[in-house]
C-alpha cells in the first residue's frame, strides 16, 4: 500500500514537521502490537511515503474486521517523536479502498478536548493498496508438480577398492555405507513426491566391462535405453550390481550428469515438473570449469542439485559450487538462481553409530533448500499453483 498526508500539524519551532506512520495490529485483550514503521519524511506538512509491503497475517492475523490503529508522529533526534494524530481502520475498509482514494482525518484526543472549533490534525489519505498471493511449496505439491529424483554416484578410484573395509563402498553385510546412507536417507523421503516412483540412476568415472571404456555417465542399471530404477531399493540394487562389475577410475567429472538432467528440465517449463538431481561423491573435483558453466546454465531451469560429500576429503569446491556466499558464475555470467546444496556428510553421522539418526539429520538439512528453490523458480517463471484436483471432492483427511 500507500499513503499520503495533507496540512498535518506543524511541529518544530524552526522548521515544519518530519511525518512518519507507524501501524498497529489491536490484540484481543485491548492491547496493540506494532506492525509496521514507515520511513520520515523530512520537513513537510504534506509528505508522500514509499509503497511498502506487510502480510496480511502481521496486520491483522486473519480476521479482517480486526481494528488497525495508524498513528501519526513528527520525527525528533533525540527520539521523543511529537505525536500528531491517529485514526483506525481495518483490512477489510483498506481493501475495499482499491479502486478510489480513501481519506482519514488525523484525530489528537488532547487537542480536541481542549480547542471547540478543533477540526483535524490533518488528513492522511490511502493512495493504493493491493493483495497479492504467495503460494507455498506445498500449494504446488497439491496442485499436482511432480519432483523427478535423479541420481549420480562417484565411482572414481579415490573412493577405494570397494572390496576393502576402508573403502567409502565398502559393501558390508552389517551396515549401510557411507554412499548407500546417503542415497537412503534423501531417497525415501523424496520419493513421495513422485507419482511413478521411478528414479533415473547414474554412475560417474568408472571402466566399463567389457572393453573397459571409461564413462562419466553410465546407467547403473546397465540400460542405456532406460537408466530408471524402481524405487530407491531399485536404485540401491543397480548400485551394488555396478560395485561389482565396473573398474573404479577417474576422473571425476560433474558436468555430463548435470547436463544430462538439464536437457530433461529444459523440456517442461511449465511448474507441472521439478528436477532433483542427487550427486554423492568423496569431493575430489576435476571439470570445475565445465561443472560451474552447467550449474549457471541450469540456473534457468525447473532443476535443483543436491551435493553430498562422503569420506575425510576437504570440501572447499564443493562450497563454492553451493553458491551460499557468493553466486557461481561462469564466463561472466552468475547464477540466475541458488540451486546447489552442499552437504559433508561425516557432519550428520551420529556419534553412538545410529544409522537412522545419521539419516534423520542429514536428509532434514539436504532437503530443506528444495521448497524455496522451487518456489524461486515458479516465482521468477510467474507460474502460480494449479488447484488442487481434490479440491472439489471430498476432503482427505490429514496424516497424523
Amino acid at each position: 500500500m500507500q499513503l499520503c498526508a495533507n496540512k498535518l500539524d506543524k511541529k518544530d519551532f524552526f522548521g515544519k514537521s518530519d511525518p512518519f506512520l507507524v501501524f498497529y495490529r489491536s490484540n484481543e485483550d485491548g492491547t496493540f502490537t506494532i506492525c509496521h514503521k514507515t520511513e520520515v519524511v523530512k520537513n513537510t506538512l504534506n509528505p508522500v511515503w514509499q509503497p511498502f509491503s506487510i502480510p496480511v497475517r502481521a496486520l491483522c492475523n486473519g480476521d479482517y474486521d480486526r481494528t488497525v490503529k495508524i498513528d501519526v508522529y513528527d520525527w525528533d533526534r533525540d527520539g521523543s517523536h511529537d505525536f500528531i494524530g491517529e485514526f483506525t481502520t481495518s483490512y477489510r475498509e483498506l481493501s475495499k479502498a482499491q479502486n478510489q482514494f480513501t481519506v482519514y482525518e488525523v484525530l489528537n484526543p488532547r487537542k480536541k478536548c481542549k480547542k471547540k472549533k478543533y477540526l483535524n490534525s490533518g488528513t492522511v489519505t490511502l493512495l493504493s493498496f493491493s493483495v497479492d498471493s504467495e503460494f507455498t511449496f506445498v500449494d504446488y505439491i497439491k496442485g499436482g508438480t511432480q519432483l523427478n529424483f535423479t541420481v549420480a554416484i562417484d565411482f572414481t578410484a579415490s573412493n577405494g577398492n570397494p572390496l576393502q573395509p576402508t573403502s567409502l563402498h565398502y559393501m558390508s553385510p552389517y551396515q549401510l555405507s557411507a554412499y548407500a546412507m546417503a542415497l537412503k536417507a534423501v531417497g525415501e523421503i523424496i520419493q513421495d513426491y513422485d507419482s511413478d516412483k521411478l528414479f533415473p540412476a547414474y554412475g560417474f568415472g568408472a571402466k566399463l566391462p567389457p572393453e573397459g571404456r571409461i564413462s562419466h555417465q553410465f546407467p547403473l542399471n546397465n540400460n542405456d535405453e532406460d537408466p530408471n530404477c524402481a524405487g530407491i531399493e531399485g536404485v540401491l540394487e543397480s548400485y551394488f550390481q555396478s560395485l561389482r562389475t565396473v573398474q573404479l577410475y577417474g576422473p571425476t567429472y560433474f558436468a555430463p550428469v548435470i547436463n544430462q538432467v538439464a536437457r530433461t528440465a529444459a523440456k517442461i517449463s511449465d511448474g507441472s515438473q521439478y528436477y532433483v538431481l542427487l550427486i554423492i561423491t568423496d569431493g575430489v573435483i576435476s571439470d570445475m570449469t565445465q561443472t560451474k558453466e552447467a550449474i549457471v546454465s541450469a540456473s534457468s531451469l525447473p532443476m535443483s542439485i543436491i551435493i553430498v560429500g562422503v569420506g575425510p576429503a576437504m570440501f572447499e569446491a564443493m562450497e563454492e559450487l553451493d553458491g551460499d556466499d557468493v553466486r557461481v558464475s561462469s564466463r561472466g555470467r552468475f547464477a540466475e538462481r541458488d540451486i546447489v546444496q552442499f552437504v559433508p556428510f561425516r557432519d550428520y553421522v551420529d556419534r553412538s553409530g545410529n544409522q537412522v539418526l545419521s539419516m534423520a539429520r542429514l536428509a532434514k538439512d539436504v532437503l530443506a533448500e528444495i521448497p524455496e528453490q522451487l518456489l524461486s523458480y515458479m516465482r521468477t517463471r510467474d507460474i502460480q499453483p494449479r488447484p488442487s484436483p481434490t479440491a472439489n471432492s471430498s476432503p482427505t483427511p490429514a496424516p497424523q
